[in-house]
């Protein structure tokens, strides 16, 4: 089950064709953007430098702690990467965003009702944050709170309708509750919101087969998941599902 969290950076004070006039005006927001525009390219640890050039001039420097933060989650240094947004959090408590990157973090962790306490937070902070609302309807999944979950993901919804990955996660908690026919509306409009979304095919063929009577339509969506799909475990739990029908 995978909630899609992305962690969010912060931007560049200036474009990037201002970076060397930056640098002469605040050489730490210099470092700062130079390390956006490494983290761009997906040159991570180029990007880790220059943040840590930027926390070497201005120790408190809460967005440089963010970014490095998330640099250091996707080289998958997750101990690293929350104690960075620790930092950031604590030379700045209202930090939004630096609250719902540790807590998807946590949620990589396991560590899910704290997951869930820094997307409080931050759904506190800013109560209109569609994407808080989707992982912590993810995390409550994950602890079996389908009803929660539910709440969670209407709210994602209306706040955004086109997240496709609220529709899935709803899907999946109605189906956990047995409620097939409301899984496969949602796995459906999921799918049409993202027809790339090979998982949300792999969930609707899956609700389709406890169902019964609707193995064709299983099989047409497992092969498109097969198809789609970059997650060797999700290709092969396709291939055992259609294998069975």
């Amino acid at each position: 089950m995978n909630h899609k969290g992305r962690l969010i950076l912060a931007t560049s004070f200036v474009l990037a064709v201002f970076v060397v006039i930056a640098s002469c005006i605040n050489p730490a927001k210099g470092y700062f953007n130079i390390g956006n525009k490494y983290f761009g390219q997906g040159q991570y640890d180029e990007a880790i430098v220059e943040y840590t050039k930027a926390l070497e001039l201005e120790p408190q420097f809460a967005r440089a702690f963010n970014n490095r933060g998330v640099a250091y989650h996707k080289k998958g240094e997750l101990d690293k990467a929350i104690a960075d947004f620790d930092k950031a959090i604590e030379f700045e408590p209202q930090y939004t965003e630096a609250y719902y990157n540790r807590g998807n973090v946590y949620f990589e962790k396991g560590r899910f009702q704290t997951a869930i306490a820094d997307y409080d937070k931050a759904i506190v902070l800013d109560p209109r944050f569609a994407a808080a609302y989707n992982d912590r309807g993810y995390a409550y999944l994950h602890m079996i709170k389908f009803d929660r979950a539910i709440a969670d993901f209407d709210k994602a919804v209306e706040l955004n309708p086109k997240l496709a990955q609220a529709h899935n996660g709803r899907g999946l908690a109605y189906r956990n509750k047995n409620e097939l026919d409301k899984a496969i509306a949602d796995f459906s409009k999921a799918i049409e919101l993202d027809p790339n979304y090979a998982e949300a095919y792999f969930n609707r063929a899956y609700t389709y087969h406890r169902k019964g009577g609707e193995v064709a339509k299983a099989r047409s969506d497992l092969e498109k998941c097969i198809e789609l799909s970059t997650d060797p475990g999700l290709t092969n739990a396709a291939k055992q599902l259609l294998e069975r029908l």
